[in-house]
């Protein structure tokens, strides 16, 4: 490889690093602070970014072509089985993932919603198992004897081992969330590390969370024969359409 492709690599890495895992890392403590103030609409969508946008540092990282995936996160899943690996996630990660495809990407109460359950603790657990990932992970490392030794596999069982110690001690260098939590001053700290059982400095057995239960209606489900009024002046989805034509025919 020579010289000029080595920098382009190392660009487009960083464009990975900056423009989305960065990025993500202040979208996830975003989502954080709107649960903690009972902000549920910008929980899902800040939430929905964060993940999202992890994704796309990780496929980006391992020049996976993905240029569909816009807000979709299950497109952006998809698109991880063209991955050398495999994103090792728990169901709870999973279903919290289905629920922000259900709910997240709807920011303007085009869909009706609800929230329940331990919803802050699911977000934490689903940043940490995916965004162990978030890195260079596919590079060749220079040995003492000079030979080359792709390191690839080392960097995944190191990723499985993760599973095995306390999430906290799991690391990435230079990460966002990393110095944050490095710094006791930097006044994003406290809405990264408040009763997080996967991020901080200290290992916790437990954490304490208010689990909520909270519902809303969205206009359109109350009163969908006002549809083709609204879709004069502002854009909806196809599929929203199609849905609440759905209704109001039932309605009727």
């Amino acid at each position: 490889m020579n010289k000029h492709h080595i920098e382009v690599r190392d660009l487009i890495n960083n464009f990975a690093t900056r423009s989305f895992r960065d990025i993500a890392d202040q979208d996830y403590i975003a989502a954080r602070l709107s649960y903690r103030h009972g902000l549920y609409s910008q929980f899902h969508w800040q939430s929905l970014q964060a993940l999202e946008k992890y994704l796309k540092a990780i496929l980006l990282y391992n020049r996976i072509e993905a240029k569909n995936i816009n807000h979709d996160i299950e497109c952006a899943l998809e698109h991880t089985k063209k991955l050398p690996f495999e994103i090792l996630r728990s169901s709870s990660t999973n279903n919290f993932i289905s629920h922000l495809s259900n709910y997240g990407r709807f920011r303007y109460l085009e869909s009706s919603y609800e929230i329940r359950g331990p919803k802050l603790v699911e977000l934490d657990k689903a940043v940490w198992e995916i965004r162990r990932y978030c890195k260079v992970l596919n590079y060749d490392l220079k040995l003492l004897d000079g030979k080359m030794q792709n390191m690839l596999e080392p960097e995944i069982e190191m990723i499985r081992k993760s599973e095995k110690i306390p999430p906290q001690k799991f690391k990435i260098s230079g990460g966002l969330l990393e110095k944050i939590m490095d710094k006791t001053d930097n006044t994003a700290r406290n809405a990264l590390i408040w009763q997080n059982f996967f991020f901080g400095k200290v290992t916790r057995n437990r954490v304490k969370v208010p689990i909520s239960f909270h519902a809303v209606n969205s206009p359109l489900s109350l009163n969908p024969e006002i549809l083709d009024e609204v879709i004069k002046y502002i854009f909806l989805p196809k599929e929203v359409i199609n849905a609440y034509r759905e209704i109001a025919k039932q309605k009727k």
